[in-house]
């Protein structure tokens, strides 16, 4: 029952249908902060949670009891031993219920833990280990006891072999999801032995495994299958193609980019058999699309996305495409050869339904073009023009009157653009994403214009924008409250002054300064204390920082990820307490510490070697290191990059 309060004539159940309306995790916490009630209800109803300090996983989950997905992915430092005391320990309500599981990069988790994890989660349909390299057979045979798994991703898992993919389809037959992305072990034998276990598979990624045409031909017999991806599948020739045209009725949906041994006749036999076709990829796998496949496309009237990066164009396949695909809303045009002003109008002539558009380093459009697409293409989200550096100022005032729903605007080292091109978009309040690195004629004016129309924008580049100075950041921070990554990389005019602005940015979590040759520790103090959900830091080359500015960090900048302090001048002190203070810290960059001796990074390293999972170091220091430190990281999942 609610307590006796100005809340008590809100049952529980009115209270549950208040907070389901509220999708901000900012205004969730207000919610919980409001009253005991409140904060209740929040725990009774929350479905997910994601764990960012180990410390306090115990405590959540025994709060939390009622969670249908749990993501561990930002905890370095899970492993056997955490899971097996998490067990144990008291209560275990939270793992009846639980459906996903996330452990992403959690490499220092072997197969024990991860044993013990599925057999505790009886419930278990969905698991991601992706990216966590060191798995092999024995973490595949852990995740075979989850008979009830529906959606397995295992992207780079470089251990697993056909063995281990085997012990999975047996015991997870159910499996309706499956990517193996990376698996560089898995053959023709195991792809052969998925097709025959797992009928149910709709979606299948087996992009850069060395198969051959003989695994297309067992996944042709998925009857289920609507989207197949295998990027990258060098050894898959045409053939393999052909067998998928009589196979996989259902399927929606295939990438066959960069696949170097595939040509025009796979793809028009992928077609041929499949007119239903809503999705296409075929980036860097094609030099020139024949006549017959261009002929084909005519017969794909529910197409909705289409992406040819890399490929050689011309006015006429534009012009078939914009008259035959009524119904696309994605083309991927980014390093075509060949696409002029005049395809590009013949092509938004008829596509106007377009929503996403990238035309990166299509050098030959000019304002025309853009005119063009924002009279025809009124709904569109996502337009890119990284490197089209015929566009200026005039077309942008088009954009920016018609294209009111435009969210992500990429015009990269387009020299063309200036002041007066940002202030054109003053319409375009929905503007979220905006990339404006290299355009050198940018400068604290234009930024005034973005911090005035754009209030909801969340990712700003302006690396090597020269001329942006300190009042460009004050416009910013006054205007762009909700920016979440910002990069300010070789912006050499901003100071001090500049970081103090940045530093009432509370919601910034990736920040790039590499390079910033006048700011020092007195503005780090003002970022680190400011910016309290920073997770990315990129400070390579900013030289005046000293000592007190790293100090800093390691005690305000308890959410860092990952931190690039490459030619940076700290000590051997400071550069122990930042590798151990930063308790989530998983990546980190060490090159060319011209203060830090070998045996304050030897010190250092294992300060953190429980739980860092990527350092780059510099390559002369390989021979100088414990040889007995550098096994025990490796051991506990960490990659070395040697510069």
């Amino acid at each position: 029952m609610l307590s006796e309060s100005v809340f008590g004539v809100l049952t529980e159940d009115l209270l549950m249908r208040v907070l389901g309306r509220i999708n901000s995790d900012a205004d969730r916490k207000s919610w919980r902060l409001v009253c005991k009630d409140f904060l209740r209800v929040e725990s009774l109803t929350r479905r997910n949670i994601r764990i960012l300090r180990i410390e306090f996983l115990l405590l959540l989950l025994k709060k939390y009891s009622n969670i249908d997905s749990l993501d561990l992915s930002l905890c370095p430092r899970i492993d056997d031993r955490a899971v097996s005391v998490l067990l144990s320990h008291g209560s275990v309500n939270w793992t009846k219920g639980l459906r996903k599981l996330v452990l992403s990069r959690a490499t220092g988790l072997g197969y024990v833990g991860l044993e013990q994890l599925v057999q505790a989660c009886p419930q278990l349909e969905e698991i991601d280990v992706s990216h966590c390299w060191g798995y092999g057979d024995r973490e595949a045979a852990a995740l075979s006891s989850a008979a009830r798994l529906r959606e397995l991703n295992m992207d780079k898992c470089l251990g697993v072999t056909d063995i281990g993919l085997a012990k999975i389809v047996v015991g997870c037959s159910r499996l309706e999801r499956l990517s193996l992305k990376w698996c560089l072990e898995i053959s023709d034998l195991g792809i052969d032995l998925l097709c025959k276990k797992c009928l149910e598979l709709k979606f299948l990624d087996v992009s850069y495994l060395k198969i051959t045409s003989k695994s297309l031909r067992s996944i042709a017999s998925l009857l289920k299958l609507e989207i197949f991806a295998m990027v990258g599948c060098s050894l898959v020739e045409d053939e393999g193609l052909r067998f998928l045209e009589k196979g996989c009725p259902l399927l929606k949906a295939i990438d066959v980019s960069r696949c170097d041994c595939v040509s025009s006749s796979g793809i028009i036999s992928i077609i041929n058999g499949h007119g239903g076709l809503e999705q296409i990829d075929a980036g860097y796998c094609l030099s020139e699309p024949s006549a017959p496949l261009v002929e084909c496309l005519k017969n794909l009237k529910q197409l909705s996305i289409i992406r040819i990066d890399g490929v050689r164009v011309s006015d006429f396949i534009l012009l078939t495409i914009g008259t035959h695909c009524k119904s696309l809303v994605e083309l991927g045009l980014s390093k075509c050869i060949g696409v002029t002003n005049m395809g590009v109008m013949h092509l938004v002539s008829g596509c106007g339904s377009l929503k996403i558009l990238d035309m990166t380093c299509c050098r030959f459009i000019t304002d025309a073009a853009i005119s063009t697409i924002a009279d025809s293409c009124p709904d569109l989200v996502c337009l890119k023009l990284e490197s089209c550096d015929m566009v200026t100022e005039n077309c942008l005032y088009q954009l920016g009157s018609s294209c009111l729903l435009l969210e992500e605007l990429d015009l990269t080292d387009c020299s063309g653009i200036n002041d007066i091109a940002l202030r054109n978009l003053w319409r375009c309040s929905e503007l979220v994403r905006l990339k404006l690195g290299l355009c050198i004629n940018i400068s604290d004016i234009g930024l005034a214009h973005i911090a005035y129309n754009c209030p909801k924008m969340t990712e700003l580049d302006l690396y090597r924008c020269v001329r942006v100075g300190d009042d460009g950041l004050a416009a910013l921070a006054s205007g762009c409250k909700k920016l979440m990554k910002l990069n300010l990389s070789y912006c050499n005019r901003i100071t001090d002054r500049g970081m103090e602005y940045i530093s009432h940015l509370g919601e910034l979590s990736d920040l790039e300064l590499r390079g910033l040759s006048n700011i020092s520790s007195v503005g780090i103090q003002a970022v680190a204390v400011g910016c309290k959900r920073l997770a990315d830091l990129d400070l390579k080359h900013c030289e005046k920082i000293d000592d007190s500015g790293f100090w800093a960090l390691a005690f305000y900048s308890q959410n860092l990820r990952q931190i690039n302090l490459s030619y940076c001048n700290m000590s051997d002190v400071v550069l122990c307490m930042l590798m151990g203070n930063l308790k989530r810290l998983q990546d980190a960059k060490l090159v060319h510490l011209s203060k830090v001796t070998v045996k304050g990074l030897d010190l250092a390293l294992r300060t953190c070697c429980g739980r860092i999972k990527k350092v780059k170091l510099q390559s002369s220091l390989r021979f100088m290191l414990c040889s007995e430190l550098l096994e025990t990281i490796h051991a506990r999942g960490c990659k070395i990059r040697w510069d």
